[in-house]
């Protein structure tokens, strides 16, 4: 059995992110030992670096991952959605319980 980050079962709504949305990382990032090319522990992504969805897939049936195209780097990381701000999103706020309107509800 494996651990979980979270009880939140991201994969029960829609993605958080779109494919060619804008985004920018909220933290750095570092290797894994995942990413080939690069030593276990390199940064791979600074706090503020920022890049497109290229792809979206899932994690332990669980989370979205992100493939984030950071094109001044010149490759894609693979990121959850809490690691990433949308730079397109109409409103940007990190406030989760902050209400929506009756419009944003239904989009």
């Amino acid at each position: 059995m494996f651990a979980r980050d979270s009880d939140i079962v991201e994969l029960d709504g829609p993605p958080a992110f779109d494919y060619g949305e804008k985004v920018i990382s909220r933290k750095n990032v570092k290797n894994d030992g995942t990413f080939y090319g690069s030593d276990v522990g390199d940064v791979l992504v600074r706090k503020g670096d920022i890049g497109y969805v290229k792809s979206i897939g899932s994690f332990l049936q669980q989370f979205y991952i992100y493939g984030i195209d950071f094109v001044d780097r010149g490759y894609v990381v693979g990121m959850k959605g809490r690691e990433l701000r949308s730079l397109d999103a109409r409103d940007t706020t990190d406030d989760a319980d902050e209400a929506f309107s009756d419009e944003e509800a239904i989009t």
